[in-house]
């Protein structure tokens, strides 16, 4: 299934059914009176929030969703039937902006929310309801009211309860399929990692969900590579882990190359708790491993952990200092539904 976080949707509320003007016509009855019904409701337009989606493919190929209109009054008091509402599935995390990308109307962190987007019109009244002691033939009746109509946008940030951040090729989804049941592309290519990837992990017991987004490299922040657009999926994370290719040029630059494009994206990103970690330790010969660690401290300030995600090196310290930090609950009700997978255990 192909991973899609963003979707611009129309959408337009039922319009209301118009009253009925008639009146009652029955053997040996001289004055029958006014008896034309109401018109139904218009159906409104509800966003709701499914379990197991985790995209908004759906709405890649149908952008435009309308609610039923409510039926006209008839005659013999009879109203209209109001129109059926139109739901709209989303995944978890999914937020609803207004057709200028920035207003945001609500945003969806629990399963099984529900939010009405458009209300549909109220339907118009018959001329039953407007006669009175001094109006007894009343012969005017109310067209139903106009449903509301929008564009918005639909925006999916996942929930998970650890982020893996860093440059293209720093073996993030390599550490993500070492520790989780996942199985995102791995290759030795830059931007392997193209759409944002979920694992849940087991760590002594704890279990939680980490997420890996595409790699970020300079000038992210103005497009550059794949941008920072994935960005916005680390937003809810708790934790950070900032992974650094133990064998690139200089760990240092790497890591502050990272940074840099996580404060131009904002969000507080940069103030989020963060846990560094050389990674491919493997790789490297045992000099150039203490000249990186060395250059990785002074620019992070503090003590990078050190790891191997092919290895299994380094893995389960890592994966114990984001449990420390996690808590006892997690973030996310994915990690809930660990049990029916299989997951690395530390």
């Amino acid at each position: 299934m192909k991973f899609l976080d963003e979707a611009k949707v129309y959408i337009r509320s039922g319009d209301g059914g118009n009253g009925c003007v008639a009146f009652r016509r029955e053997k040996f009855i001289e004055f029958g009176g006014p008896s034309g019904g109401n018109g139904g409701r218009g159906g409104n337009v509800i966003i709701e929030v499914a379990d197991g989606l985790n995209t908004l493919i759906d709405y890649r190929y149908q952008q435009h969703f309308k609610a039923q209109k409510g039926e006209n009054g008839m005659g013999s008091d009879r109203h209209g039937a109001n129109g059926k509402n139109i739901v709209l599935k989303v995944p978890v995390g999914t937020q609803i902006f207004d057709e200028d990308r920035e207003t945001l109307i609500h945003d969806f962190t629990k399963v099984g929310e529900k939010f009405v987007l458009a209300e549909g019109g109220n339907g118009g009244f018959g001329n039953a309801h407007f006669k009175s002691s001094t109006n007894r033939a009343p012969r005017n009746a109310n067209p139903g009211q106009v449903g509301e109509e929008r564009w918005i946008w639909l925006r999916l940030k996942l929930i998970a309860d650890a982020g893996l951040v860093g440059m293209p090729n720093a073996g993030k989804s390599t550490f993500l399929s070492k520790v989780s049941a996942a199985r995102p592309k791995i290759a030795d290519y830059p931007f392997t990692t193209l759409h944002p990837q979920l694992g849940v992990v087991n760590a002594d017991g704890r279990e939680f969900v980490l997420a890996d987004i595409p790699g970020l490299i300079e000038g992210a922040h103005e497009g550059t590579g794949l941008g920072d657009r994935f960005l916005g999926h680390v937003e809810r994370c708790r934790v950070l882990l900032h992974l650094i290719d133990a064998t690139c040029e200089h760990a240092g630059k790497a890591y502050k190359t990272v940074r840099k494009e996580l404060d131009a994206y904002g969000g507080q990103l940069t103030d989020k708790i963060e846990i560094v970690a050389l990674n491919k330790i493997d790789a490297v010969e045992p000099d150039e491993l203490k000249k990186q660690k060395d250059r990785l401290k002074r620019a992070a300030k503090k003590t990078p952990l050190l790891l191997s995600g092919v290895t299994g090196d380094g893995v389960k310290e890592a994966l114990r200092a984001l449990v420390e930090v996690i808590g006892e609950a997690p973030v996310s009700a994915k990690a809930k539904s660990a049990a029916e997978t299989e997951p690395w255990s530390a």
